[in-house]
């Protein structure tokens, strides 16, 4: 039986070669904007370091030289060494949920309403807080009917999948089709007590937005309606604070669940919610990704908190990177995509997000184009079904901060 097992998995693994749908781990080097890949040095403009603080070495340089300041005994761990309900609460844990609610009630300073008061609660990952969040809300004894985005990233679909019950169902509309959305909270039963709508703010692989404005629109018109929205690739390059869409549209104090990562534009890692106290309360009881693993380290804590106290600051790096993103953006959409493609609804007049998709449809003219742009000094990729919908494989162009203007202009002449 193990040799039969073994000879389907090569004839699969096989079969994902035929289809250039086969991915391996590529063996890379960082060098500030560069990374080094098959011994050649190639301008990076796949990551989500979105600011360009992952690979600002002065930056990293003082944070360092701060922690110098301190006695050994008081430099922060490099292990947790267990989950926060065990030993794994460190001061700088508790540190940063603290000035994370701070930073949100800052931006939300100008709504004066009882429901501004938001509670942070941080852990592992983005992935462990979409597969534990949704879970764990829909634990209670409540008919429960989940509205998601038809393009919500992998990790919320998992959650959505992890979360039906007797009780609580699921459906998903249209990518950003209110006018569908409305119609399925019309046809809920009578019976469903509650209904929460799923959405990323800015879309990981399109690089559009949602339109939280209509979102707290419908809201407003049925009482059993909730909102999660995922600000992943939204937070630090959006917003006069950096909170986000959220933040920009001023509708912060209307989300009711509001998840954000530090693997991105913060150039760390892990992730967090604001909420109200009661929610974070029980998903300190009832979210396994956060009772069963062991915390991330104090040191990246830390590091988190220190990136976290320039956040509001970084306003021309936020500006910077609009200017580089909306000029791509315009040159993808205007000249290069085809009509009718699934990026046809972007308005390049308008900056969406530092991610461009460059759609090619086929599998093999994505892999050739990322070789030729690699060729050319350019570190991109190709995205792939199942990453992406079928027919739409695309090279997923990333801006961040750290680019020069002669840098945008160069990977467009290789466009």
């Amino acid at each position: 039986m193990a040799n039969s097992i073994t000879e389907r998995l090569e004839r699969s693994l096989q079969s994902l070669k035929e289809r250039q749908q086969y991915r391996d781990l590529p063996t890379l080097t960082h060098q500030e904007r560069h990374v080094l890949y098959q011994g050649n040095t190639l301008l990076n403009i796949a990551s989500n370091d979105y600011l360009g603080l992952g690979c600002d070495n002065e930056l990293q340089a003082k944070f360092l030289e701060q922690l110098q300041q301190l006695p050994i005994t008081q430099l922060p761990k490099m292990s947790a060494t267990s989950s926060r309900l065990l030993t794994g609460n460190d001061e700088h844990l508790q540190a940063l949920e603290n000035e994370l609610q701070d930073w949100y009630q800052s931006a939300a300073a100008t709504v004066t309403c009882d429901n501004a008061l938001k509670s942070a609660l941080v852990m592992n990952s983005g992935y462990h807080a979409n597969i534990g969040i949704l879970p764990a809300l829909t634990a209670l004894p409540v008919k429960t009917l989940i509205l998601a985005d038809k393009l919500v990233h992998a990790s919320i679909i998992d959650g959505i999948r992890l979360s039906q019950t007797k009780l609580c169902t699921y459906r998903r509309y249209r990518h950003n089709d209110y006018q569908q959305l409305a119609q399925m909270i019309e046809q809920a039963s009578a019976e469903t007590e509650r209904i929460i709508i799923v959405t990323e703010s800015i879309f990981s692989m399109d690089g559009d937005r949602a339109d939280l404005l209509q979102l707290v629109q419908l809201k407003a018109q049925d009482s059993r309606i909730e909102l999660y929205v995922d600000e992943a690739h939204a937070v630090g390059i959006l917003g006069n604070q950096g909170l986000g869409l959220a933040e920009e549209t001023q509708t912060l104090v209307d989300i009711d669940y509001l998840v954000g990562t530090f693997g991105k534009a913060f150039a760390s890692v892990g992730a967090y919610i604001l909420c109200d106290e009661s929610v974070r309360q029980w998903l300190i009881n009832q979210m396994r990704p956060l009772i069963f693993s062991t915390a991330l380290p104090p040191m990246n804590h830390a590091w988190t908190r220190f990136v976290l106290a320039k956040m509001p600051y970084l306003n021309d790096k936020r500006q910077h990177l609009a200017t580089l993103s909306l000029q791509l953006n315009k040159f993808v959409s205007k000249t290069l995509q085809p009509p009718h493609s699934p990026s046809e609804n972007i308005q390049p007049e308008h900056y969406q997000s530092p991610i461009i998709p460059y759609i090619l449809g086929d599998n093999r003219l994505a892999v050739a184009k990322a070789l030729q742009l690699q060729e050319a000094g350019f570190y991109a990729l190709p995205i792939r079904p199942p990453t992406v919908p079928v027919n739409t494989a695309r090279i997923r162009l990333v801006m961040n901060a750290a680019l020069t203007y002669d840098d945008c202009q160069r990977l467009m002449t290789h466009l």
